[in-house]
Parts: C-alpha cells; structure tokens; sequence
C-alpha cells in the first residue's frame, strides 16, 4: 500500500471536521457549544450534515466529542457498548435517571467502558477545551440514541424536535415534522424501570482503568485493556490494548480484520511494506486487514497509544456489577 492510499485512512487531529447539531440537546443550554466527530463508521449522529471521515466497516465506530469547559453531553444510552478514553482535559462521567446515581472523573488518558443499558453523560470539567475519543460497538453503533426523557423534552422548548425515525428538525430554521411522521416518543415510567442505577462503587472498579496504572502493566508487553482476559473484563465485539514505549516492537504483525492506534501521548512511527507515516495524539489511523506493520516511538520521551481491533463478540450487554 502506498503512502497515498494509507493517508486516505488517516484522519489527522487538525483535519477533524465537527458538527455542532449533531444531537438532539444542540440548543440546549449547557450543551449548546459542544462538538461532535464521527471519524471511523457511521456513528449514532441524528443530523443529515454529520461529516464522516472513513467510511470502511470495522465491526466497531470511532468518534470524538470535544467541549469547552462545563459544557456537557445529555443523559442518553445505547445498545451496544461505549468506550471513551480521554484525550484532553478533565472530565465527569455520570449516569441514572437523572445523572445523579453514581459518576467518576477521568484524566488525561483513563479509559471508560460504560455499561449498556444505563443513562449516561459527561462534561468537561477542565480549565480549556478538551477531547474525548469514543468507541462504539457494532458497524451500526446499535441503531442510534436512546435519550432520558426529560432531554426530550428540554430540547423542543429550545426548538430541536426528533422524530421517531431517530431524524432531527429544527424548528428555529423553519423544519417541522413531515406530514405523517411522529415525534420520538419518550419512555414510559415502566419502560424506565430497565436502566439500572448503579452506584459508583458498583461500576467504577470493574469499568474504569487509569492511564498510570495501564502504563506499569504495560511494561514490557502492551496490556490488553478491554476483552476476554483485559483488564476490564469484557467482550464488547471489540478488544483495546494499550501499547508504550517500554512495549513497542518493530516486529511486523497482521491481523484479519482492519485495525485502530489512536495515540494518547506522544508522537508513533507506523512502517508497513511500501511506506511508513508519523501519527500524534488526537489522529486516528485504520490499518488494513492482513497489512503487516509496526509502530513504535518516533521521538524521545513518554509514548502510548490505544489500539482497537474487532472480535466476534456480540457487541454489547447490559450492565451487571463486576465479579
């Protein structure tokens, strides 16, 4: 593969494109600055004008969410799994209802494997813009947002509408539900006895893994984060490890599907036959299946970076208190 044609499935940090309507809470005060990315897959965007970077099945999506500081993202769920690392800044997490059941704060590089089946959201809670990077599981991230009701309904007071079809319109600029097309419903009180409300000392130790503490598991091989013997127990329908500098090798490997690095620090040279190429923290680069490539540090201080690789799991499983 040419150096031409890797850079096609390399989506840079400053070449990111957002989308700034690209949920339902786009107008909603405290949620209005945010900015949506949808890098590898479709996403669970609910706007027509959601740019997607690479658009190749991985049997999982990448995207990003970056915001200024104590702008947040809207109590939602989704069906298969949602695994964010931080990129940048200082964020919460929180989850229930109405966000009040349990929440954690993440630093730069800590990862999330937030349960299916539970409300959640987040807020930068730093002193400049940050960015978080997201996993999701499945090509089709499970078929789209389910949002808590009362985010429903904050957003039609502020002119966003979304319709059963999981489609948005945006009644400050003249778009109303088509003619025969229903609003999304909200939720039901019995419908809402299925999100569990677990507390934070019942997700936390079985969901949340720490930057610092990956990086001394990580040594002298790279630690697997996420999957069957991960350090977060999980089969998600995809498997996260985290590679270092101590557990970098210029030995070539291949997989059977396309693979993911996402550098969190540092600056990595990736080599593969035919060409090689420089990645930052922030840039998302989708290998090709059964390529042979490296990637090791290109500079000289700390190095890590996530790498992400699709498993025949079936993406996804409700929420249930960790062994």
């Amino acid at each position: 593969m040419t150096p031409q044609e890797m850079e096609a499935r390399i989506v840079r940090y400053g070449e990111l494109r957002p989308c700034r309507t690209a949920f339902i809470d786009a107008h909603t005060p405290g949620s209005d600055r945010k900015e949506n990315f949808t890098i590898i897959g479709g996403g669970v965007s609910e706007a027509a004008d959601q740019h997607v970077h690479i658009n190749i099945p991985h049997g999982f999506n990448i995207g990003a969410a970056g915001q200024p500081p104590f702008c947040r993202n809207s109590l939602h769920s989704h069906r298969t799994a949602e695994v964010f690392f931080v990129l940048s800044g200082r964020w919460r997490f929180f989850w229930g209802r109405w966000g009040n059941a349990g929440s954690v704060v993440l630093e730069e590089g800590d990862i999330f494997n937030i349960p299916t089946g539970i409300f959640r959201g987040f807020e930068n809670i730093g002193t400049d813009y940050g960015m978080i990077m997201a996993i999701l599981g499945g090509d089709d991230a499970g078929g789209g947002v389910i949002w808590a009701p009362q985010v429903i309904e904050d957003a039609q007071t502020h002119g966003l509408v979304l319709s059963e079809k999981g489609k948005l319109y945006d009644t400050k600029k003249g778009e109303h539900l088509p003619e025969g097309v229903k609003p999304m419903p909200l939720l039901s009180e019995e419908e809402l006895t299925a999100f569990p409300e677990p507390a934070a000392a019942d997700v936390v130790p079985g969901y949340v893994a720490r930057y610092w503490d990956l990086v001394a598991l990580a040594d002298r091989t790279p630690v697997t984060v996420i999957g069957k013997e991960g350090v977060l127990r999980d089969r998600p329908g995809f498997e996260v490890q985290l590679v270092t500098r101590s557990s970098a090798t210029q030995t070539p490997h291949s997989h059977d599907r396309p693979s993911v690095l996402m550098p969190v620090r540092g600056h990595w040279r990736v080599t593969w036959p035919g060409g090689e190429t420089v990645l930052a923290p922030g840039d998302t680069m989708s290998v090709p299946d059964n390529l042979a490539h490296s990637a090791v540090p290109a500079m000289t201080g700390e190095a890590a970076l996530y790498h992400v690789v699709g498993t025949d799991d079936r993406p996804g499983s409700t929420w249930k208190p960790a062994a």
